[in-house]
């Protein structure tokens, strides 16, 4: 008879492989369930042009299983420029900061393609069509998970009226790995370093109406990359699009529950990355918020005492506070950010750009900010006393 498996994970993307890869270093044997194709992915036959801004934080977690990409796919972050109205700018460096990076930019389809590869040669873990029994199972299916309907988890989700339009363009001038953001006329434009120190690469990310993202996505190329170069005041000159064009409607969203108990077969079950929790992009805050997941579980699994159980509530309820409390903070933080920036209210704005000039002068606190985007949670709580 062969032995049951210690974890079974339903869904097999960048979260859900990793969590194989790090519970397969933990001699737990694992069950991978691949998934379908969620919203915010591509549909069949359509190129992927996703890139992520991934922190110190997942990239230490990535090369512990050696599946970080090389430097022309993994661009390092040196600097990031974020402008409102022309009237107010907030700048971050890595040098400030004391670090290689503020972040990496990296892209989706070569980062799949290692995890795919390291769980093919990893013994320990199975890759399967459907679930299979386990002590414990993890649901990372993205946000529209089906098994999260069938545990019967209440999902409270905030639609912002804005649809993210996702492309790659090339650009006339070279990115020197600065990453750039505009908030302009309620649209929110982010242009993200790709191709290496070097490159003349973007991935774009843009979040605008959902009529405009239609219009957008459907325009004629040259029609497109001349309202993405006023958009961005030509900061990289003339740009030309370099990938398909993908669109995608924008919420925040919070599971109630992480983690319960199957009605049958006495197993457990944990929700992590998008299938419990959803932000807007503009942080680039997502997929590190979904690896943090990864890293807090298999810490809380690794570390329970040798009597206890892979599916004890104690454990569980462990990972569920400390992630919960993780989203507190930074979906909140998003979310005010996200509503701040989009409002028209001319009051607001002149509130808003005059705020962003003094947190562009506001010493720890904005270096506090910077830390915490980069994956330091060292320092929980935010220093007492600026800086002058």
């Amino acid at each position: 008879m062969a032995k049951p498996f210690d974890i079974c994970i339903r869904g097999a993307g960048i979260v859900g492989r990793t969590l194989a890869l790090q519970l397969a270093r933990k001699q737990l044997r694992v069950a991978l369930t691949a998934p379908g194709i969620t919203r915010s992915k591509p549909a069949p036959g359509k190129a992927d042009v996703r890139a992520y801004a991934l922190n110190q934080r997942s990239r230490d977690l990535l090369v512990s299983v050696r599946c970080w990409p090389d430097e022309c796919d993994a661009t390092p972050v040196l600097s990031m420029q974020v402008q409102a109205d022309r009237e107010a700018q907030v700048a971050f460096s890595a040098s400030e900061q004391g670090a290689s990076a503020l972040n990496w930019i990296v892209d989706v389809p070569v980062l799949e393609a290692r995890l795919q590869e390291a769980v093919r040669f990893q013994p320990l873990i199975e890759v399967f069509d459907t679930p299979q029994a386990a002590t414990l199972t993890v649901i990372c299916e993205g946000r529209a998970s089906t098994s999260r309907e069938e545990y019967g988890v209440e999902w409270d989700v905030t639609q912002y009226g804005q649809w993210a339009l996702a492309t790659r363009v090339q650009c006339a001038l070279p990115h020197a790995q600065v990453a750039h953001q505009w908030f302009d006329q309620s649209e929110i434009l982010a242009f993200l370093p790709l191709g290496g120190p070097q490159g003349h690469t973007c991935a774009i990310v843009w979040s605008v109406s959902p009529e405009r993202a239609k219009a957008l996505q459907s325009a004629p190329a040259d029609e497109f990359c001349t309202a993405l170069e006023a958009a961005s005041h030509a900061t990289l000159g003339a740009t030309t699009l370099a990938s398909d064009r993908n669109v995608w409607p924008l919420q925040q969203a919070l599971a109630r529950r992480w983690i319960g108990t199957a009605a049958q077969g006495g197993g457990a079950w944990v929700l992590a990355g998008d299938a419990a929790h959803n932000m807007h992009p503009l942080a680039g805050q997502g997929l590190n918020m979904g690896l943090a997941d990864v890293a807090d579980l298999v810490r809380v699994l690794s570390e329970r005492p040798y009597w206890r159980a892979l599916n004890d509530p104690r454990l569980l309820r462990q990972y569920e506070r400390a992630r919960k409390a993780d989203f507190a903070v930074m979906g909140q933080a998003n979310d005010a950010l996200q509503q701040l920036f989009t409002r028209a209210n001319p009051l607001l704005r002149s509130l808003r750009n005059w705020g962003m000039n003094q947190f562009e002068r506001s010493g720890s606190i904005k270096h506090w900010v910077a830390q915490r985007a980069m994956g330091d949670s060292a320092s929980p709580s935010l220093p007492r006393t600026p800086t002058p």
